[in-house]
């Protein structure tokens, strides 16, 4: 069982992923609304060697010596990866070792102000940064960054990192009724997509509860008119979660095993980590899935948001 390395994890962009984790949960320059991985417990720009370089490297030459290579290695997981002060390190690492072997990093972007962060990572094949403003007031209040950090600082990191990366720069926008869907918001999002100019624009929009209740996703009709607005050539909506489904990194065991759990009684995502020993990342995608088949449910108590069998489904069954 490793520590800092996860999955390989079904996913639909990037097919079968092994994820690195670089920062502990959740250390993170922003607290998003609707992050799934949870409130930031550590809100910061400090970059510094939060897991150190020689256990990653230990895990990833385990790795890669007893196990079949998978599409991608990505640096993503519990917080915000370029904080960790060695990633450039890390990655050089499996450059040297498995060249083949194409580097994501999902990021949200942040860091991408400061020149070394964006020469550590020059070596990376796509980057997938998020953004989901293009305003100071909407970026102060979906994102909630750490203080002092504005929109201009952010867009001109996202702009200078294009003109320098040579790789695929994949642009997450995440979309939510009553924060970034504005006319007058959207347009402007439209004109700093513009200067960024990535080679894809990844429409998102929530699938489980975040870390603020009662929000709300978009519609799929809505995204659709974000497509239309904007006319740009390179627009996607990202595909339903039960897609994964078709992945080979997709394991029914680990589905099996969160739903056997969770019928047994409801828990957390930090339950589910403690029980099953399965990374945040990684449970999050099953639970994606399974939620879109409307085979759980989830419900927010004091303690936090608990998962569990959906009523109609274990009333099914006790019939």
């Amino acid at each position: 069982m490793y520590k800092y390395l996860f999955g390989p994890v079904p996913s639909r962009r990037l097919g079968m992923s092994l994820g690195i984790d670089l920062v502990p949960r959740k250390v993170c320059s922003l607290d998003c609304v609707y992050c799934e991985v949870g409130k930031t417990t550590k809100l910061t720009l400090e970059r510094k060697e939060y897991i150190p370089f020689d256990k990653v490297i230990n895990e990833l030459t385990h790795y890669f010596e007893n196990n079949p290579d998978p599409d991608y290695i990505t640096f993503s997981g519990s917080g915000e990866p370029t904080l960790n002060s060695r990633i450039g390190d890390v990655l050089k690492f499996i450059k040297e070792k498995k060249p083949q072997i194409p580097v994501a990093l999902l990021t949200n972007g942040t860091l991408l102000f400061d020149p070394e962060v964006r020469a550590e990572i020059k070596a990376a094949d796509v980057v997938l940064p998020s953004l989901d403003a293009a305003t100071n007031s909407i970026f102060q209040k979906i994102n909630r960054p750490v203080p002092g950090f504005d929109i201009e600082k952010y867009l001109q990191g996202l702009i200078d990192f294009r003109k320098e990366f040579k790789g695929k720069i994949w642009l997450e926008i995440f979309i939510l009724p009553e924060f970034n869907l504005e006319q007058k918001e959207l347009k402007k999002l439209e004109a700093a997509i513009i200067k960024i100019n990535p080679d894809s624009i990844q429409l998102n929009t929530l699938d489980r509860p975040g870390t603020v209740a009662d929000l709300h996703p978009a519609s799929r009709e809505e995204l659709e008119g974000i497509v239309q607005l904007w006319n740009l050539k390179n627009v996607e909506i990202i595909a339903a979660a039960s897609q994964r489904k078709n992945l080979q990194a997709y394991r029914s065991d680990a589905e099996a095993a969160i739903l056997e759990t969770i019928s047994r009684r409801p828990c957390t995502i930090e339950d589910l980590m403690e029980i099953l020993g399965i990374h945040i990342s990684e449970i999050n995608k099953y639970l994606d899935v399974l939620e879109e088949e409307k085979r759980i449910e989830t419900v927010r108590q004091e303690r936090g948001v608990f998962y569990q069998i959906k009523s109609k489904m274990a009333n099914r069954e006790d019939g």
